[in-house]
Order: C-alpha cells, then structure tokens, then sequence
C-alpha cells in the first residue's frame, strides 16, 4: 500500500474516531442534520433501536430499504460504524440469516459492539479490517451494502475486486455513496482532511460506475441520486457533488 494510501486511511480512521467518542461532527452535515430518518429510513423501522444507534448514523442514505433482504440471506456491510445498517438488516434476515459489519475504527467497533450488547443482538458480528482487503472468505455473502463510505477509500478499484470476491454468485450490492458531476482539481484531491469529511474522495458518478463493471459486476444502476447539502459550500471550479444509490449484481 502506498503512503499515500496509508496517509489517508490514518486521517478517515482519527476523524471517526473522534466521531465515536463525540469529539467531531459526521461527514454528512453540520450538527442535527444527519440524523437517520433525515436520510430516508423509515421511522417505523428506527423505532426498536436505541438512541446510541440512531444519532449515530453517518451515512448518506438508506441502503437497506434498497437491498430488498429476504429471510437467511448473509449480508456484509462495509464501513459499518456503530451498525445501524447491520441492525436493520439482522431484523430482516432473521435468526436464519446472519450479518457482517467490517470497520477499521476500533472506537466504532466498540461502539457497535456496545449497541449490539444492549439489542441482544445474536445474528450480527463486527470484524475489524479494511475494505479493500475484507477479512470475509470467498463467495460466501448474499448481499454487500454500504452508507457513505467507499468514497472515502484511496483504492476503489480494491474494494470493488474485494466486493466480487466475497459475494456469492448471483448476488448484490446496495450502496448509498457520495459521487460527483465532474472532478476535483489534485490541488483539491491532495486535501486530506477534505476527504475524510466525504469530499475530495468522492469520483465522477461514471467512473465509480465503471469501476464496478471492470471488477467484473453487471446490471449496474444508480436508482437515485439528490444534491448531498451541507457537505462543503460550492466553489468556483468545484464538481456537483451529490449521494447516488447504486445497485449491481455478480454474474451466477
């Protein structure tokens, strides 16, 4: 890995660090605006999880409400922080299902360790490790999803392989993600801090998608996308950046 890569993975993992321990807003928006129903999750499904769950939902959608989960599917969520994602999904697999969280944050982990403790939460287990190297085993996941995190990766192209790896054939992905209309200037992608706030990392919506399709995934879509407010004010020069939701299948 390079030092670069190495660079940025310590900048995202100290700023959600701090995020766990209350230190630091999330990347989504300033405080009180990046709560869990104002993503798009239903409120009837938030009813059952704690407060420590729901307040600390950082993503940038809903990428469960999209999965479509069936009963006894293995789901594995990347970035799972304090698994609000891999809460709601265990309730829809069912005790015949099971789900992966995988974060590199040890705060996160024992924050979503913690939530997972007070839910009794015995389908959900969180690993630590990085997402383009998943500490998952070949083929052996239903569903992949994701809420605002591959655009904080260095290397895209790693987590999307490390996606087909552990995937099943013929299953899928749900992601909720940052993407851009254009791109930074490298002035602007050489802005770590920027990055690990959900902004310089994020890529050209064509290029996240091609990514994809040159891992080898099909049946590509991005079924939504809205303008992402209140990550960084618009400057001259800057690409329109906005939150895509992005589904794709590996070929049976």
């Amino acid at each position: 890995m390079s030092s670069s890569n190495i660079t940025i993975h310590e900048v995202v993992q100290e700023r959600y660090g701090s995020i766990a321990a209350g230190a630091a807003q999330s990347c989504c928006g300033p405080a009180g605006t990046c709560g869990a129903e104002s993503l798009g999750y239903d409120a009837a499904n938030l009813e059952a999880l704690p407060s420590e769950v729901v307040n600390l939902s950082l993503g940038c959608g809903d990428p469960v409400s999209i999965a479509s989960l069936k009963p006894g599917e293995w789901v594995l969520d990347l970035g799972s922080g304090g698994g609000i994602d891999c809460f709601l999904a265990a309730k829809q697999v069912g005790e015949s299902g099971y789900v992966i969280g995988v974060d590199m944050t040890p705060e996160m982990l024992k924050r979503a360790n913690e939530n997972k403790h007070k839910l009794g939460a015995t389908n959900v287990e969180f690993r630590r490790g990085q997402i383009e190297a998943l500490p998952v085993v070949d083929n052996s996941i239903d569903v992949i999803m994701s809420n605002c995190v591959i655009n904080l990766s260095p290397d895209k192209a790693a987590v999307f392989g490390e996606a087909l790896r552990v995937l099943k054939p013929g299953g899928r992905v749900s992601v909720s993600d940052i993407v851009t209309e254009g791109d930074f200037t490298p002035e602007m992608r050489a802005d770590s801090a920027k990055w690990a706030e959900c902004v310089t990392g994020a890529i050209p919506v064509e290029d996240y998608t091609g990514m994809m399709r040159e891992a080898g995934f099909v049946n590509i879509e991005v079924v939504d996308k809205s303008d992402a407010e209140g990550i960084v004010e618009r400057q001259v020069g800057m690409p329109r950046i906005f939150s895509a939701r992005v589904t794709a299948t590996k070929p049976s």
